[in-house]
């Protein structure tokens, strides 16, 4: 049951959470079969990794994030640890994350209904999207799942129950619609329950449409 992946440029390979078998794996592009494990015993849904090469995991069995650099077995925490819960310090269920360039770490934390922003070597997070309880207002997400953040430092999250995508930006009381939001179905303007999301060069946006067994393009927002 893998659940997310990401290219490790600097290493030629690619990265997968292989979630139904509690690890995360490494296969290199040249030779596909070479594979290896490389964090063992976690319940790992999401992963990023940042510009040094450092992988980070999601951990919604333990509600945390861990650093892992090239070789490491344990990791370093660096959000969450605290107990499931919903404070500040706290997540519950984190799955996709993204990492920007100042090592501000973004979790869509999908039990709190919530989009949380780490930055380096904080104690807690702030909320940047969501966090008004489960529910369909523009205020509001219902079990988040991919965010990215664009250049412009705007927040795009799946709000997967809701099939739609949100865009937020940092400080603001509730987000807008960009895809969806007109219910579940299979019509151009529908998702049902997208999951991932990805921006190519040209800032058009790709959208997995997970029920929906496709892969929505959106021209540039």
């Amino acid at each position: 049951h893998p659940t997310n992946i990401i290219h490790d440029k600097e290493n030629y390979s690619f990265i997968i959470a292989d979630h139904g078998n509690n690890r995360v794996i490494r296969y290199f592009d040249q030779n596909p079969t070479n594979q290896q494990t490389i964090i063992s015993n976690i319940n790992c849904w999401g992963l990023t990794i940042d510009k040094n090469g450092y992988i980070y995991a999601s951990d919604c069995k333990n509600h945390e994030v861990r650093r892992y650099k090239q070789g490491d077995k344990k990791g370093e925490l660096v959000a969450g640890g605290n107990g499931q819960g919903n404070h500040l310090n706290q997540l519950n269920d984190p799955t996709y994350m993204f990492i920007d360039d100042d090592y501000s770490l973004y979790i869509s934390d999908k039990r709190n209904h919530r989009v949380m922003k780490w930055r380096k070597d904080a104690k807690e997070g702030i909320i940047v999207a969501g966090g008004n309880e489960k529910g369909n207002s523009l205020k509001q997400l219902h079990f988040p799942r991919g965010v990215i953040v664009d250049h412009l430092g705007q927040i795009y999250v799946v709000d997967g129950r809701n099939n739609r995508v949100m865009r937020w930006c940092e400080g603001d009381k509730e987000g807008e619609i960009v895809v969806g939001g007109n219910g579940w179905g299979n019509q151009s303007n529908q998702l049902n329950c997208p999951t991932g999301l990805s921006f190519d060069n040209e800032e058009n946006l790709y959208v997995a449409d997970s029920r929906n067994d496709r892969i929505q393009k959106y021209e540039k927002l």
